[in-house]
């Protein structure tokens, strides 16, 4: 895909640090298009086309803007130069609906194994988590993708109400 202007670029901007899962992206591809944001996949993160992509994100891989990236670290470099304030999602840092939100936000997730790349860690302007109240602490990145982005979208909604 060619690069997204500026001026059209949602506000809300999906960074997929190294998903293997085509499902788990098609799956945030549908998030996106729900929430009218942009996806980011980065490194070996399934891009369109990609049939098994393709059948879960049940053609919203054909309406939602996207860029890939090579790295996550290229991707907050470039979404820092446009304006973006760039969260990492991880455990331990702030919970999702405790955080107020600016207006230009990405929010990278990270491979369910190896999370956010360290050097990708090193330049965001912070963490946003989930309550893990297991033992396991994990859940699947899709639907962590949804929880913080729907969170958002609650604060976002919230504020503007105020």
């Amino acid at each position: 895909m060619t690069e997204v202007k500026v001026e059209t670029m949602a506000e809300l901007v999906l960074i997929l640090d190294r998903l293997r899962s085509a499902h788990n992206t098609g799956n945030i591809f549908r998030i996106a298009e729900a929430l009218g944001a942009m996806v980011a996949p980065c490194g070996y993160t399934p891009c369109p086309p990609h049939p098994k992509l393709e059948k879960t994100a049940m053609g919203t891989d054909k309406t939602v803007q996207w860029m890939h990236f090579e790295t996550s670290a290229e991707a907050v470099d470039y979404f820092h130069e446009k304006g973006f304030t760039v969260l990492a999602a991880e455990p331990g840092g702030s919970e999702a609906w405790e955080m107020d939100y600016p207006a230009r936000l990405a929010v990278i997730f990270g491979n369910e194994a190896l999370g956010v790349s360290p050097e990708a860690l090193k330049k965001v302007d912070g963490i946003v988590s989930l309550a893990m109240h297991g033992g396991k602490a994990s859940i699947n990145v899709g639907n962590a993708a949804a929880a913080i982005t729907y969170a958002i979208d609650a604060k976002r909604r919230n504020k503007l109400k105020m």
